[in-house]
C-alpha cells in the first residue's frame, strides 16, 4: 500500500488496516516457517507496510497534542 493511500484512511479505517496486516504477517510467518512458501519478500512487504501504519498514526497523535 502506497503512503498516498494510507494518508487518505480515517483513524479508524488505520487502526483496523494495521491490526489486519499485522495478522496476516504472523499467518505469513507460520505458514513460511512449516512450508517455504513462495515468494519469501511478501513478509519484506507486509513488514513495511505495518511499519507505513505505524509511521501515520504517530505522526497524527504527535498532530493531535501539537494542537492540545
Amino acid at each position: 500500500m502506497k503512503q498516498s493511500e494510507i494518508n487518505e484512511l480515517s483513524m479508524n479505517d488505520l487502526l483496523e488496516r494495521l491490526d489486519e496486516e499485522q495478522k496476516q504477517l504472523i499467518k505469513l510467518k507460520i505458514n513460511h516457517a512449516v512450508t517455504p512458501i513462495e515468494n519469501p519478500k511478501k513478509i519484506t512487504e507486509y513488514r513495511k507496510t505495518i511499519a507505513r501504519f505505524k509511521t501515520e498514526l504517530t505522526k497524527r497523535k504527535n498532530q493531535e497534542n501539537a494542537k492540545a
